[in-house]
């Protein structure tokens, strides 16, 4: 046995709530660490010990090693879990650890390394008879030989990263034509997230499933699995709804892909929690993709369909003792679904979100679970994933737990910032998905760019924000002597913009006119963060926070924010014009691609902005001139900076 008493969590945010739930829960004395951008969250407060770490970075803070051990010491903490992400799959960091005498919650750095490179993971999947995808795992890096294999395996080609993972260093290439290019951007990334810039080749599997195992095992022989999970519903590679079991697999392929992931983990020695993830492609044949060497994101819907607890089997297994259960004794219970709460900008790219949060409820009620490690007033800040909470509900079957999910995203309240809360309800109340018939590609085929960006604010939404900012929340609105007086709006939400008159129809009420037929609202009652309206014959309540001009509402699945133009018209946006290429997000710039006098077409990439350890190319709205070029490589630049003027042509 070995054993520990206190646990430092190297990590932030949900994940570090978490695994200090179950540790407290098994008597462990518990120590958090967090960086200067951190010092107010709430996993610093949940824990019994705080250790500050360094600058917002992450490789300053939480990707140092150094510092990590360093508070482990300070604090005296025995033990390390490092939760998902950062040093999560660091062999040096597991080895680390050991050298200071402490135990890392976690496989042995053997494994941790050899299934992060996913060359040399894809080779021992082949030799230990695990199907793999063919391609190419070659020492050639260069574009020639790269070529070479891409042609020889046929196109189209994905490639990869051998390093990390969450799509980062990740390219599907359709074409030869385009395979230099996504070299050049998978390489780059991969390089400043990884610090590798190694690549391989995969055949690219069209329309697959994301199917993943949960295993598990301890340090005397035994490995079993806890059943899938299916994690097909990504956007750029990265997931983000996550259920188990998998509505695609039969008894047979689930014992099939089950035993092909505990035949992974014991031709690798391993130890702990991992997860073998694979495609399975639509003619029922799956095949290897990758081994995560730590706790997953989505392992709450594990849990719920098997009412067990992963964190807690981590430190059992962490101190020596058997796993608590054989392999026959593992029962699956009903249907569980997970949905990732990001700050993002689900109707634009997807792209990451920084700033403050307003206001924040999570739901709660039967079959429902919310992980997450955010409050109401902190800042979101643009380190670190945008990932601020997951939802997570179980049902005796699938269609229970789906429902369960959307009433429960629908009575989140996340105010202040961009989320993807909306397209999360969408996702989950799609015929596809209803259905059980959704793939990798389900977000590419059912919401792409066109759609998502059409996802406007409800006129029942903008007219209750109308009544809000033209006074009408219990304050008579303005009179002239023969009545009361239209007060004009131009009425901002994302990208679009109405004209809007507002006039008061009583002491409470207003009829808002200007798009659409008109409508009647009345104010009832406004407390706090809640308003009760009457509008269309029905009495309903919404959330709402203000953040100096910008009022931010919920209704349901209904969100958005919304400022009148008139009043608080962004001075920048306004003189650069319609041409003006503008940050989407806070970031550094990584690139300029174009000079003052250049000629550039619609769509043409002008700047690449990295952020979040993803680039971001931002492209020209239209044809024109290049007029000036306002920032240069390594350049910080806020949200909605601007970056490039164009002219128009000629």
């Amino acid at each position: 046995m070995t054993r520990f008493s206190k646990l430092l969590v190297a990590n932030r945010g949900e994940i570090a709530c978490r695994v200090m739930r179950s540790a407290r829960a098994l008597g462990y004395r518990t120590v958090a660490v967090y960086s200067e951008a951190d010092r107010a969250m709430p996993h610093v407060a949940a824990a019994d010990q705080a250790v500050p770490i360094g600058p917002a970075p992450a490789a300053d803070s939480y990707l140092a090693i150094e510092r990590i051990i360093a508070a482990a010491r300070r604090s005296g903490a025995d033990a390390i879990h490092p939760g998902y992400g950062f040093l999560s799959e660091n062999a040096a960091f597991a080895e680390a650890c050991a050298a200071a005498g402490i135990v890392f919650v976690g496989p042995p750095p053997e494994a941790i390394r050899l299934m992060g490179n996913k060359a040399a993971a894809k080779r021992r999947m082949i030799a230990a008879g695990v199907p793999c995808v063919p391609g190419y795992e070659g020492d050639a890096q260069d574009d020639a030989a790269l070529a070479r294999a891409a042609d020889a395996i046929g196109f189209p080609v994905m490639v990869k990263a051998t390093a990390g993972g969450g799509g980062k260093g990740m390219r599907l290439v359709a074409e030869p034509s385009l395979l230099t290019e996504a070299l050049r951007a998978a390489r780059s990334e991969a390089l400043k997230a990884f610090g590798s810039d190694e690549l391989i080749l995969e055949r690219a599997v069209l329309e697959p499933r994301h199917v993943e195992i949960q295993i598990f095992a301890d340090r005397h022989g035994n490995t079993l699995h806890l059943f899938e999970r299916d994690c097909s519903i990504q956007r750029r590679h990265q997931k983000v709804i996550e259920e188990a079991p998998s509505p695609a697999l039969t008894p047979a392929l689930r014992k099939a892909m089950g035993d092909a992931a505990v035949t992974a983990g014991k031709s690798i020695g391993y130890v702990g929690a991992g997860t073998v993830e694979f495609l399975l492609a639509p003619d029922g044949r799956f095949h290897f993709l990758e081994m995560n060497t730590r706790l997953q994101v989505e392992h709450p819907v594990t849990e719920m369909i098997t009412s067990l607890d992963l964190v807690a089997w981590q430190l059992r297994v962490a101190a020596g003792e058997t796993l608590p259960l054989r392999q026959e004794e593992v029962a699956l219970d009903g249907h569980a679904i997970e949905a990732r709460l990001y700050a993002e900008d689900a109707q634009g790219d997807f792209l990451p979100q920084a700033g403050t949060l307003l206001a924040w409820e999570p739901p709660s009620g039967a079959g429902l679970r919310c992980d997450h490690g955010v409050a109401s007033g902190l800042a979101i800040p643009p380190h670190y994933d945008p990932l601020m909470a997951k939802i997570i509900a179980h049902g005796a079957t699938r269609d229970e737990a789906r429902r369960r999910l959307v009433t429960a995203l629908e009575d989140t309240v996340a105010l202040g910032l961009g989320t993807n809360r909306r397209f999360l309800i969408d996702c989950l109340q799609h015929p596809a998905f209803v259905a059980g018939e959704a793939g990798t590609g389900f977000i590419e085929r059912h919401f792409p760019a066109a759609v998502r960006a059409g996802a406007g604010p409800e006129p029942r939404l903008r007219a209750l924000a109308a009544a809000l900012i033209a006074g009408h929340g219990g304050a008579q609105g303005p009179w002239r002597s023969s009545g009361p007086a239209a007060v004009p709006l131009l009425l901002r939400s994302g990208q679009s913009r109405v004209a809007l008159s507002v006039t008061g129809t009583g002491a409470r009420g207003c009829r808002v006119e200007g798009d659409g037929p008109s409508q009647n609202v009345e104010i009832l009652e406004v407390d706090g963060t809640r308003v009760r309206f009457l509008a269309d014959g029905l009495v309903e309540t919404a959330r709402l926070a203000r953040d100096g001009g910008a009022l931010h509402l919920s209704l349901g699945a209904a969100e958005g924010s919304f400022e009148d133009v008139l009043l608080t018209a962004s001075g920048a946006a306004a003189a650069a014009g319609a041409g003006a290429a503008l940050a989407p997000m806070t970031g550094t710039i990584a690139a300029v691609r174009v000079k003052p006098g250049d000629a550039v077409r619609k769509g043409q990439c002008l700047v690449i902005l990295e952020a979040m350890k993803m680039e971001h190319e931002i492209v020209a709205s239209q044809d024109g001139t290049v007029a000036a070029v306002l920032v240069a490589p390594g350049d910080q630049v806020a949200t909605r900076k601007l970056l490039v003027e164009l002219a128009p042509p000629g």
